[in-house]
């Protein structure tokens, strides 16, 4: 049976592209449509988020402020000074392990 050369080499999806009618666009895109929604919902979410920082939390005083830094100023020093101290001891129990003292 002689084959059509339309029909040589090619796969079903191959004719199927080819003799299906690509429909025509026509009007806006939808994806326009969603990036304007999209936007108006961005800028929604930036409003509310200001309204609430500015009418709903309860920013600390200054003076509480500068009473917490001190505490983690001094909690940071404090931790360094065990690790450091952790640090060296475990040295010198591996250089007594290892005998190099």
């Amino acid at each position: 049976m002689k084959y059509l050369p339309i029909f040589k080499h090619t796969g079903v999806a191959q004719l199927v592209e080819q003799w299906s009618p690509k429909p025509k666009v026509e009007g806006s895109i939808p994806s326009a449509r969603a990036n304007k929604s999209d936007n108006m919902k961005t800028i929604a979410y930036f409003k509310d988020a200001y309204a609430e920082l500015m009418q709903k939390v309860t920013w600390p005083t200054w003076k509480s402020l500068q009473n917490s830094a001190v505490v983690v100023m001094v909690a940071s020093l404090v931790i360094a000074i065990v690790v450091w101290g952790m640090d060296t001891f475990f040295e010198n129990i591996m250089k007594i392990l290892y005998n190099t003292l």
